[in-house]
């Protein structure tokens, strides 16, 4: 990052290593806890230099069950270079009653045996901005009002049957045959999740967008989805590289879904 100009990134869209022993081929997941947060604030701090003021970074980073903290002590570490603007939950997988009081489920997660922890099913997603006032596009990821009569009751929908999804987001990731040939990498987020984000801060305020922690290429393929003009990506695993770069041409061939 240090070769990119200051105030030259409109979005950042990334998830870092959460340093909980996850097995990267090129980088060991378990290092020394304080040195690991010193790390995150001065990656941050770079992230921070580069991006526009207007502009917005959204993190994800996830915990164990046994480390739930873990993500809001990476957050605080963040407080001298961003402000907490938003702070979203990725829903991986969910247990809801139907109409009828039938239990149904949908999602995918890793479950655990454990006698005191629950199956750990969501992630976070943090938005941060450089000064807590950058606007979004609210309505981007709307959805119909379930109760009709809310369009006209209130006066902030302007006649119209679409309101703010909220910062809850049931994403889950696609059914998979082959884990090596499908998804070749310990810890990536859907396609979706990626789009999610460049939606939400506005898909024509991102000029050039960027991931510090590239993996195997999910934010680019949802750049490009969305249309955006540039995007900068940091890779230091050339197998991950390798594979960024066969999907991001693999979706180039293939229409847009956005």
């Amino acid at each position: 990052m240090a070769r990119l100009d200051t105030a030259s990134v409109d979005l950042i869209v990334t998830s870092p290593p959460y340093n909980l022993g996850i097995a990267y081929s090129k980088y060991s997941d378990r290092q020394d806890r304080a040195a690991y947060l010193q790390w995150f604030a001065e990656w941050a701090a770079a992230a921070r230099r580069v991006l526009k003021s207007d502009g917005s970074l959204f993190l994800n980073v996830g915990a164990s069950p046994s480390n739930p903290l873990l993500p809001h002590e990476l957050v605080m570490q963040l407080r001298a270079s961003f402000v907490l603007q938003n702070t979203i939950h990725w829903i991986k997988a969910i247990s809801i009653e139907d109409d009828v009081g039938e239990p149904t489920s949908r999602g995918h997660f890793k479950p655990i045996n454990s006698p005191r922890f629950l199956n750990d099913c969501h992630e976070y997603v943090f938005h941060l901005t450089p000064e807590g006032k950058t606007p979004i596009d609210r309505l981007a990821l709307g959805v119909p009002y379930a109760d009709k009569s809310n369009i006209a009751r209130w006066d902030h929908t302007a006649g119209t049957d679409l309101r703010c999804r909220g910062n809850t987001w049931f994403v889950p990731y696609e059914t998979i045959k082959s884990r090596d040939k499908q998804r070749p990498h310990p810890a990536t987020f859907p396609v979706q999740l990626a789009v999610n984000c460049i939606k939400l801060h506005g898909i024509e305020r991102v000029g050039t967008m960027l991931d510090p922690f590239l993996g195997i290429g999910n934010s680019a393929v949802a750049a490009q989805q969305c249309g955006v003009p540039k995007f900068i990506g940091f890779e230091i695993d050339e197998a991950y590289l390798a594979e960024a770069k066969r999907r991001v041409d693999e979706a180039a061939r293939v229409p847009s879904p956005i």
